[in-house]
């Protein structure tokens, strides 16, 4: 798992937002950009190759939490040097057992 974040967090020097991204997330699922951003900078953060999603570009998803707690998972791409969220929302329970374990193997 930290190899793939380890190779993300190395190579991007920020995120990609435009106006068809930027308010997306919190108009579906009450997502602030800040809150995407955060969970890159938070511990632990489980980073994973989405491999169903993958078609037309390399798509990756991330299990994290913000600065003020808040369970997110977010689905993003790589363009150039930036990540480019795709979408963001609350973990499922499902999510939620994933990032404790690794939580708890930290």
């Amino acid at each position: 798992m930290y190899g793939i974040y380890r190779k993300i967090s190395y190579q991007c020097l920020g995120f990609d937002w435009d106006k068809g991204n930027v308010d997306k997330n919190w108009l579906k699922h009450k997502v602030s950009s800040a809150e995407c951003e955060q969970i890159f900078f938070n511990r632990p953060l489980v980073v994973q190759n989405d491999i169903t999603h993958s078609k037309t570009e390399k798509r990756f998803y991330a299990l994290g939490k913000t600065d003020s707690k808040r369970s997110l998972f977010i689905a993003f791409t790589v363009r150039k040097d930036l990540i480019r969220v795709i979408s963001a929302r609350d973990m499922s329970r499902k999510e939620r057992e994933v990032y404790n374990n690794e939580q708890a193997n930290t």
